[in-house]
């Protein structure tokens, strides 16, 4: 099990904790609430346990929450990406894959498979995409998106708590 380096959760107060993990789930506060009102005891010290209570409500809450927290994602080497609009952690994640490093072909084909993909599925393509390359992510693009709308949609919160543990780690 893996410990926090710079808190220790089950000390903080409501606010603190709140505002500690409030973007863990993109732009999604309510899951870092729901994850302290649960109570703090010291297993939520571990990385791994507090994300398992974490994608817990994530996967038990109800379908709006969930396509609400989905939509709350940036497009991979969308325009927020391009004009600098993204949170931190999702600038470094991107940026991370190389996605910066696109040519103009490959900004091109992001955006053709983001609309297409949005079109299709109505919420945006969700990919953990630390340790993957901008090869790598416009190759699961062309696969998901053939993926029906339900497989998809799992698919998408499994990938929301891979980015979430990812997130957890560099705390």
């Amino acid at each position: 099990m893996s410990t926090f380096q710079t808190l220790k959760p089950s000390t903080l107060s409501r606010d603190a904790f709140v505002a500690a993990f409030a973007d863990i789930y993109e732009h999604s506060p309510w899951v870092a609430e729901k994850a302290f009102d649960l109570g703090q005891d010291a297993a939520i010290n571990e990385i791994e346990n507090l994300h398992q209570r974490m994608s817990d409500i994530l996967l038990s809450a109800d379908h709006e929450s969930q396509l609400a927290l989905i939509n709350a994602h940036p497009d991979l080497a969308g325009k927020a990406a391009v004009q600098g609009q993204l949170t931190e952690a999702s600038t470094n994640e991107q940026a991370g894959a190389g996605i910066h490093q696109c040519s103009s072909e490959e900004f091109q084909r992001f955006t053709e498979l983001n609309d297409a993909y949005k079109a299709k599925f109505q919420f945006p393509f969700i990919m953990a995409v630390k340790g993957s390359n901008r090869h790598q992510i416009l190759a699961a693009f062309e696969t998901r998106i053939h993926h029906s709308v339900d497989t998809e949609f799992k698919c998408a919160l499994a990938e929301i708590n891979k980015i979430a543990l990812f997130r957890l780690l560099t705390l």
